[in-house]
Protein backbone atom coordinates (compact mmCIF):
# COMPACT_ATOMS: atom_id res chain seq x y z
CA UNK A 1 0.00 0.00 0.00
CA UNK A 2 1.81 2.96 -1.15
CA UNK A 3 2.23 6.40 0.57
CA UNK A 4 5.17 8.11 0.61
CA UNK A 5 6.07 9.43 3.96
CA UNK A 6 10.02 9.43 3.50
CA UNK A 7 11.57 12.58 4.90
CA UNK A 8 10.21 15.12 8.05
CA UNK A 9 6.90 14.63 9.29
CA UNK A 10 5.88 16.54 12.40
CA UNK A 11 4.54 15.44 15.65
CA UNK A 12 1.90 18.34 16.12
CA UNK A 13 1.86 19.82 19.01
CA UNK A 14 -2.35 20.63 20.25
CA UNK A 15 -2.27 24.41 20.71
CA UNK A 16 -4.43 25.56 23.38
CA UNK A 17 -6.14 29.03 24.74
CA UNK A 18 -5.87 30.47 27.89
CA UNK A 19 -9.25 29.37 28.35
CA UNK A 20 -8.51 25.78 28.06
CA UNK A 21 -10.43 25.34 24.74
CA UNK A 22 -8.22 23.99 21.45
CA UNK A 23 -6.86 27.19 20.09
CA UNK A 24 -7.94 26.14 15.96
CA UNK A 25 -6.65 29.73 15.02
CA UNK A 26 -3.14 28.82 16.39
CA UNK A 27 -3.24 24.81 14.65
CA UNK A 28 -4.32 26.83 11.69
CA UNK A 29 -1.40 28.99 11.66
CA UNK A 30 0.88 26.38 12.87
CA UNK A 31 0.13 23.39 10.16
CA UNK A 32 0.59 26.92 7.39
CA UNK A 33 3.94 27.49 8.80
CA UNK A 34 4.57 23.99 8.64
CA UNK A 35 3.72 23.82 5.21
CA UNK A 36 5.59 27.47 4.05
CA UNK A 37 8.42 25.75 5.62
CA UNK A 38 8.80 22.72 3.47
CA UNK A 39 7.49 19.88 5.71
CA UNK A 40 6.78 16.15 4.24
CA UNK A 41 3.98 15.28 5.90
CA UNK A 42 1.85 16.09 9.40
CA UNK A 43 0.98 13.69 12.57
CA UNK A 44 -1.44 15.32 14.56
CA UNK A 45 -3.01 13.88 17.43
CA UNK A 46 -0.08 12.02 18.46
CA UNK A 47 1.72 11.60 22.32
CA UNK A 48 2.96 15.34 20.93
CA UNK A 49 -0.48 16.63 20.49
CA UNK A 50 -1.67 15.99 24.38
CA UNK A 51 -4.25 13.41 22.37
CA UNK A 52 -5.06 11.27 26.37
CA UNK A 53 -6.24 14.69 27.26
CA UNK A 54 -8.63 15.36 24.69
CA UNK A 55 -12.13 14.74 24.00
CA UNK A 56 -13.79 12.72 21.61
CA UNK A 57 -15.00 16.26 19.75
CA UNK A 58 -11.87 17.99 19.68
CA UNK A 59 -10.03 14.86 18.44
CA UNK A 60 -12.09 14.78 15.19
CA UNK A 61 -11.89 18.81 15.33
CA UNK A 62 -7.97 18.99 14.98
CA UNK A 63 -7.88 16.51 12.61
CA UNK A 64 -10.51 18.24 10.43
CA UNK A 65 -9.08 21.37 10.74
CA UNK A 66 -5.33 19.83 9.41
CA UNK A 67 -7.53 18.05 6.91
CA UNK A 68 -9.02 21.54 5.49
CA UNK A 69 -5.58 23.28 5.49
CA UNK A 70 -3.55 21.21 3.38
CA UNK A 71 -5.54 20.43 1.11
CA UNK A 72 -3.81 17.34 0.08
CA UNK A 73 -0.72 19.23 -0.15
CA UNK A 74 1.08 16.70 2.00
CA UNK A 75 0.23 13.19 3.98
CA UNK A 76 -1.70 13.03 6.95
CA UNK A 77 -0.86 10.64 9.44
CA UNK A 78 -3.57 10.74 12.42
CA UNK A 79 -2.30 9.40 15.38
CA UNK A 80 -4.62 6.47 16.67
CA UNK A 81 -3.75 4.97 20.18
CA UNK A 82 -5.21 3.48 23.28
CA UNK A 83 -4.62 0.27 25.07
CA UNK A 84 -8.22 -1.47 24.65
CA UNK A 85 -8.25 -3.04 21.13
CA UNK A 86 -11.73 -2.19 20.21
CA UNK A 87 -12.34 1.13 21.26
CA UNK A 88 -8.84 1.70 18.79
CA UNK A 89 -10.54 -0.38 15.39
CA UNK A 90 -13.34 1.69 16.01
CA UNK A 91 -11.60 5.28 16.04
CA UNK A 92 -9.56 3.79 13.55
CA UNK A 93 -12.67 2.96 10.78
CA UNK A 94 -14.40 6.44 11.91
CA UNK A 95 -10.90 8.38 11.16
CA UNK A 96 -10.90 6.87 7.65
CA UNK A 97 -14.13 8.79 6.94
CA UNK A 98 -12.10 12.36 7.92
CA UNK A 99 -9.71 12.65 5.03
CA UNK A 100 -6.41 11.39 6.41
CA UNK A 101 -4.08 9.20 4.53
CA UNK A 102 -2.94 6.95 6.97
CA UNK A 103 -2.79 6.28 11.14
CA UNK A 104 -0.06 6.09 13.64
CA UNK A 105 -0.73 3.55 16.23
CA UNK A 106 0.96 3.12 19.39
CA UNK A 107 1.47 0.15 21.44
CA UNK A 108 -1.20 -0.29 23.81
CA UNK A 109 0.36 1.71 27.12
CA UNK A 110 -0.45 -0.04 31.22
CA UNK A 111 -1.95 -3.11 29.63
CA UNK A 112 2.00 -4.56 28.99
CA UNK A 113 0.85 -7.32 26.43
CA UNK A 114 2.77 -10.19 25.64
CA UNK A 115 4.30 -10.11 21.56
CA UNK A 116 1.89 -12.22 20.81
CA UNK A 117 -0.93 -9.70 22.41
CA UNK A 118 0.78 -6.80 20.43
CA UNK A 119 0.63 -8.87 17.04
CA UNK A 120 -3.07 -9.50 17.98
CA UNK A 121 -3.81 -5.95 18.74
CA UNK A 122 -2.29 -4.56 15.68
CA UNK A 123 -3.35 -7.14 13.66
CA UNK A 124 -7.11 -6.00 14.59
CA UNK A 125 -6.34 -2.42 14.27
CA UNK A 126 -5.07 -2.64 10.34
CA UNK A 127 -8.29 -5.24 9.88
CA UNK A 128 -10.78 -2.20 10.97
CA UNK A 129 -8.97 0.00 8.61
CA UNK A 130 -8.24 0.30 4.67
CA UNK A 131 -5.66 3.20 5.68
CA UNK A 132 -2.29 2.10 5.74
CA UNK A 133 -1.11 1.72 9.57
CA UNK A 134 2.26 2.79 11.07
CA UNK A 135 3.13 1.07 13.92
CA UNK A 136 4.68 2.95 17.09
CA UNK A 137 7.38 1.71 19.28
CA UNK A 138 7.75 3.85 22.12
CA UNK A 139 8.79 1.61 25.14
CA UNK A 140 9.84 4.23 27.78
CA UNK A 141 6.67 5.35 27.41
CA UNK A 142 3.94 2.04 27.13
CA UNK A 143 5.93 -0.46 28.87
CA UNK A 144 5.60 -2.43 26.11
CA UNK A 145 8.28 -3.39 23.92
CA UNK A 146 7.46 -4.28 20.38
CA UNK A 147 10.40 -6.74 19.35
CA UNK A 148 11.53 -7.09 15.90
CA UNK A 149 10.65 -10.68 15.60
CA UNK A 150 7.15 -9.32 16.05
CA UNK A 151 7.22 -5.98 13.59
CA UNK A 152 8.73 -8.55 10.93
CA UNK A 153 5.48 -10.63 11.50
CA UNK A 154 3.33 -7.76 11.59
CA UNK A 155 4.98 -6.45 8.15
CA UNK A 156 3.20 -9.69 6.30
CA UNK A 157 -0.30 -7.82 7.05
CA UNK A 158 -0.61 -5.63 3.72
CA UNK A 159 -1.23 -2.52 5.21
CA UNK A 160 0.86 -1.87 8.19
CA UNK A 161 3.72 0.08 6.00
CA UNK A 162 5.74 1.01 8.73
CA UNK A 163 7.11 1.85 12.24
CA UNK A 164 7.82 4.94 13.90
CA UNK A 165 10.42 3.25 16.56
CA UNK A 166 11.39 5.35 19.80
CA UNK A 167 12.94 2.44 21.68
CA UNK A 168 16.17 4.30 22.29
CA UNK A 169 18.26 0.81 21.04
CA UNK A 170 20.15 1.30 18.02
CA UNK A 171 20.55 -2.79 18.43
CA UNK A 172 17.01 -3.33 18.39
CA UNK A 173 16.69 -0.26 15.19
CA UNK A 174 19.19 -1.99 13.30
CA UNK A 175 17.59 -5.90 13.81
CA UNK A 176 14.00 -4.18 12.65
CA UNK A 177 16.03 -2.91 9.68
CA UNK A 178 17.82 -6.12 8.92
CA UNK A 179 14.25 -8.30 9.31
CA UNK A 180 11.60 -6.26 8.03
CA UNK A 181 10.81 -7.04 3.69
CA UNK A 182 11.95 -3.82 0.90
CA UNK A 183 9.60 -1.27 1.50
CA UNK A 184 8.86 -1.39 4.68
CA UNK A 185 9.19 2.21 6.07
CA UNK A 186 11.29 2.57 9.11
CA UNK A 187 11.14 5.96 10.70
CA UNK A 188 12.90 7.40 13.82
CA UNK A 189 11.05 8.56 16.56
CA UNK A 190 13.67 10.17 18.36
CA UNK A 191 15.15 13.36 16.71
CA UNK A 192 18.72 12.71 18.11
CA UNK A 193 18.78 8.85 16.24
CA UNK A 194 17.55 10.73 12.97
CA UNK A 195 21.32 10.36 11.62
CA UNK A 196 22.23 7.14 12.95
CA UNK A 197 18.84 5.71 12.09
CA UNK A 198 18.89 6.48 8.65
CA UNK A 199 22.66 6.17 8.27
CA UNK A 200 21.78 2.36 8.33
CA UNK A 201 18.89 2.38 6.27
CA UNK A 202 15.83 4.12 7.73
CA UNK A 203 13.57 6.33 5.88
CA UNK A 204 12.92 9.37 7.66
CA UNK A 205 11.48 10.66 11.55
CA UNK A 206 8.45 11.99 13.06
CA UNK A 207 9.75 15.01 14.54
CA UNK A 208 8.86 17.09 17.70
CA UNK A 209 11.63 19.46 17.30
CA UNK A 210 10.36 20.52 13.56
CA UNK A 211 7.34 22.32 15.09
CA UNK A 212 9.89 24.82 15.53
CA UNK A 213 12.01 24.29 13.17
CA UNK A 214 10.54 22.57 9.75
CA UNK A 215 13.23 23.40 7.23
CA UNK A 216 16.20 22.42 8.85
CA UNK A 217 14.66 18.82 9.92
CA UNK A 218 13.62 18.03 6.49
CA UNK A 219 16.94 19.30 5.22
CA UNK A 220 18.69 16.55 7.59
CA UNK A 221 16.33 13.85 6.69
CA UNK A 222 16.68 14.01 2.99
CA UNK A 223 20.58 14.59 3.22
CA UNK A 224 20.30 11.26 4.39
CA UNK A 225 18.13 10.01 2.31
CA UNK A 226 20.64 11.78 -0.30
CA UNK A 227 23.48 9.54 1.07
CA UNK A 228 25.29 13.06 1.82
CA UNK A 229 26.32 12.12 5.22
CA UNK A 230 29.17 14.38 5.56
CA UNK A 231 26.93 16.94 5.50
CA UNK A 232 24.30 15.62 7.51
CA UNK A 233 26.88 14.73 9.59
CA UNK A 234 27.91 18.37 10.45
CA UNK A 235 23.80 19.44 10.43
CA UNK A 236 22.80 16.91 13.11
CA UNK A 237 25.82 18.41 15.82
CA UNK A 238 24.78 21.66 14.83
CA UNK A 239 20.98 20.68 16.08
CA UNK A 240 22.19 18.38 18.52
CA UNK A 241 21.27 21.00 21.80
CA UNK A 242 18.07 21.88 20.55
CA UNK A 243 17.15 18.03 19.88
CA UNK A 244 18.16 17.74 23.97
CA UNK A 245 16.73 20.23 25.54
CA UNK A 246 12.99 19.37 23.66
CA UNK A 247 12.97 16.46 25.58
CA UNK A 248 14.71 18.13 29.15
CA UNK A 249 11.47 17.10 30.52
CA UNK A 250 8.44 15.18 29.27
CA UNK A 251 7.62 16.07 25.69
CA UNK A 252 5.76 18.04 24.99
CA UNK A 253 5.69 20.66 27.34
CA UNK A 254 9.58 21.65 26.77
CA UNK A 255 8.25 22.28 22.56
CA UNK A 256 4.96 24.00 23.91
CA UNK A 257 7.39 26.19 26.15
CA UNK A 258 9.69 27.16 22.98
CA UNK A 259 6.90 27.77 20.52
CA UNK A 260 5.63 30.12 23.44
CA UNK A 261 8.71 31.78 23.55
CA UNK A 262 9.09 31.65 19.76
CA UNK A 263 5.92 33.84 19.77
CA UNK A 264 3.73 30.68 18.08
CA UNK A 265 1.29 29.87 20.77
CA UNK A 266 0.02 30.55 24.42
CA UNK A 267 1.89 28.08 26.83
CA UNK A 268 -0.77 26.25 27.83
CA UNK A 269 -0.99 22.68 29.06
CA UNK A 270 -3.63 20.10 30.54
CA UNK A 271 -2.97 17.97 33.44
CA UNK A 272 -1.32 16.40 34.22
CA UNK A 273 1.20 18.08 32.25
CA UNK A 274 2.93 21.09 34.17
CA UNK A 275 4.47 24.13 32.67
CA UNK A 276 8.79 23.84 33.14
CA UNK A 277 10.93 24.20 36.08
CA UNK A 278 12.45 27.93 36.12
CA UNK A 279 16.13 26.17 35.85
CA UNK A 280 15.40 24.49 33.07
CA UNK A 281 13.03 26.68 31.07
CA UNK A 282 16.12 29.19 31.32
CA UNK A 283 18.57 26.42 29.67
CA UNK A 284 16.04 26.07 27.20
CA UNK A 285 16.02 29.47 26.51
CA UNK A 286 19.66 29.74 26.08
CA UNK A 287 19.74 27.09 23.58
CA UNK A 288 17.07 28.90 20.87
CA UNK A 289 18.88 32.11 21.20
CA UNK A 290 22.42 30.28 20.47
CA UNK A 291 20.23 28.58 17.51
CA UNK A 292 18.99 31.68 16.57
CA UNK A 293 14.95 31.30 16.94
CA UNK A 294 14.12 33.75 19.51
CA UNK A 295 14.61 36.04 16.14
CA UNK A 296 12.12 33.81 14.06
CA UNK A 297 9.37 35.29 12.53
CA UNK A 298 5.80 34.75 14.14
CA UNK A 299 3.28 33.12 12.35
Amino acid sequence: MALDIRGCGTALVTPFAKNGTVDVDALRRLVEFQLREGINFLVPCGTTGETPTLEHEEYVGILRVVVQEVKRKVPIIAGVGGNGTKKICALASEVETLGVDGILSVAPYYNKPTQEGLYRHFAAVAESTKLPVILYNVPGRTSSNIEPATVARLAEIPNIIGIKEASGSITQQMEVLARVPAGFLVLSGDDSFTFPLMALGGVGIISVISNEIPRQMVKLAHLCLEGKFEEARKLHFQLLPLMQVNFIETNPIPVKAALAMMGMIEEIYRLPLVPMKSENRAKLEKVLTEQGLLQAQKV
